[in-house]
């Protein structure tokens, strides 16, 4: 304890000597506009009361899009509360195996010991000259609320935990997730994780608390804030819901300059609910073909995306056969995995239990067809997102199949080999929750779903409910053939809806070096 208050006072020291200059500065653009700006707060009060729970107050690409949104919101007459954690919580996604020094150190610690300080005195001031309420989780707990939630994750059993809900908010479920993105793994590793695990549950108790609080005090009308997964934003949603407030959540869209807002729960569920009729009647054109195929193939190299993982991938298919060992004339069924750890929610449609699950029966199941081969792309994010796996896929592929099937072949993280050229050249591909299916199901190519992929449910592609109806599929293959011209057309309404509607252009935010979104 003694070195945790000292640990804590010489990081108070460091970030009033170097403040984070990374964060928004909105102060030269209200001293331009001091008059109106203030006009504008006046005027606010008494509006429709907006909260805006950014918790998080390090997390820059929270903070950079939530401040735009609070100051554009007070100008249309809302009236803006923000929500910030300060140093409360035992765990949040700004928590990090490889940020500190061991999980073991973690347990004990937590981010107090490494990223808390920095986090809330770098996003509470910068709110703060925006001249908003700023309202946080230690004012709105109280002491029977933190011993609650620190009694109940000490004491609840920990197979219980994923599924644990309190009185309905699934706090279980996002400290699961919220976990798995600690240690970047698909699965708990043993060792010190049930403690972290615990460390989250807590987390996520502490911050229902203090939500239910903040909206007993006053009617909210709307909440906006990011993903709304995860410790805590995953649990600040199921509390906003469960009081009646309406919820925005917003996130990264794959174009540049643009961002997705999903109404009413996370975009990893509503997209997948969305209803056909905001699409499939959408007036077509000849320049929205070109503008969408344009796009869709500027994606080959993402030109055109807030990130890319292959920047200059080798799209000769003759080089790409040679580097793998594949001879494209056979018949091959493409597959697409995601990163083993993310958005690790509970999907009620899903097929098999998780991805491994699905990859590893995939496999098993290809080993005994030899007149059909297998592509495995294993997704280059494993290795050049913001959060690097560290469960990879390869590695369990190989603890299941130390020698692969002769008609199994895959292609690792870090090849440069083109994706979209690759999954071109195959029969069918397989995914269970990657966004390509969009873009495949666009160039005609029959896709299969077993997971949460944003183009299940929309008439495009064969969704498999149960591991019968996958094996059913399978036992098709190869002979889905191509996509009729009618589906291929519908495919291509529905990827404009999705790259060119609901991904809401933002011009006024540019993209920075040097800081990674997560």
């Amino acid at each position: 304890m003694i070195r945790l208050r000292l640990l804590r006072a010489a990081q108070r020291v460091v970030q009033a000597i170097n403040p984070d200059f990374d964060q928004p500065d909105w102060r030269p653009i209200l001293r331009k506009s001091a008059e109106t700006w203030s006009r504008a707060l006046e005027a606010a009060r008494g509006g429709p009361r907006v909260l805006i729970p950014t918790a998080v107050g390090g997390h820059l690409p929270s903070t950079t899009l939530e401040s735009l949104l609070a100051v554009a919101l007070t100008l249309r007459g809302a009236d803006v509360q923000l929500l910030l954690c300060d140093e409360q919580l035992p765990a949040c996604l700004r928590s990090h195996v490889t940020a500190v020094a061991s999980d073991e150190a973690f347990v004990v610690e937590g981010p107090q010991a490494s990223g808390c300080i920095r986090c809330y005195s770098s996003g509470a001031p910068m709110y703060r000259t925006l001249g908003l309420r700023v309202r946080t989780l230690g004012a709105l707990l109280t002491d029977r609320a933190r011993t609650d939630a620190r009694e109940l994750a000490a004491g609840m059993p920990a197979d219980a935990i994923p599924s644990y809900t309190l009185d309905g908010l699934a706090v279980g479920e996002h400290a699961l997730a919220g976990t798995l993105r600690f240690y970047a793994r698909g699965t708990l590793p043993g060792g010190a994780s049930e403690a972290v695990f615990r460390r989250y549950l807590h987390a996520g108790l502490l911050t229902a608390f203090a939500t239910r609080q903040l909206l007993a005090e006053a009617p909210f009308e709307a909440a906006c804030f990011n993903h709304g997964i995860y410790i805590p934003h995953g649990v600040i949603g199921e509390a906003a819901r469960e009081a009646g407030v309406r919820v925005v959540h917003w996130n990264p869209a794959y174009r540049i300059q643009s961002f997705i807002f999903s109404h009413g729960d996370t975009y990893h569920h509503t997209l997948m609910d969305e209803p056909a009729s905001a699409w499939e009647n959408l007036p077509w054109s000849d320049e929205r073909e070109a503008e969408l195929m344009s796009y869709l193939r500027s994606r080959w190299q993402g030109s055109r995306d807030w990130i890319t993982f292959n920047a200059n991938p080798e799209e000769r298919t003759s080089a790409i056969a040679q580097e793998i060992g594949i001879d494209f004339s056979k018949p091959t069924i493409g597959l697409l995995t995601n990163v083993i750890w993310d958005a690790q929610l509970h999907y009620r449609a899903n097929a098999f239990p998780n991805m491994m699950d699905w990859l590893v029966r995939t496999i098993a199941y290809f080993r005994d067809r030899p007149d059909v081969q297998l592509l495995i792309r294993v997704h280059p994010a494993e290795i050049t997102g913001a959060v690097p796996s560290r469960q990879p896929v390869l590695d369990e592929i190989r603890a299941h199949f130390p020698t692969l099937p002769s008609n199994v072949y895959v292609i690792p993280p870090e090849s440069s080999i083109s994706t979209y050229v690759t999954m071109m050249r195959c029969n069918t591909v397989i995914i269970y929750g990657t966004k390509t299916g969009v873009e495949l199901t666009s160039e005609g190519v029959p896709v299969i779903v077993c997971g949460e992929a944003w183009i299940r449910n929309k008439g495009l592609t064969a969704d498999a409910r149960t591991a019968e109806e996958y094996y059913a599929l399978l036992d098709l293959l190869p002979g889905l053939g191509r996509l009729p011209p009618e589906t291929v057309a519908r495919a291509r309404r529905y990827a404009y809806h999705f790259f060119f509607r609901r991904m809401i252009p933002m011009t006024s935010i540019a993209p920075a070096t040097g800081i990674a979104a997560r």
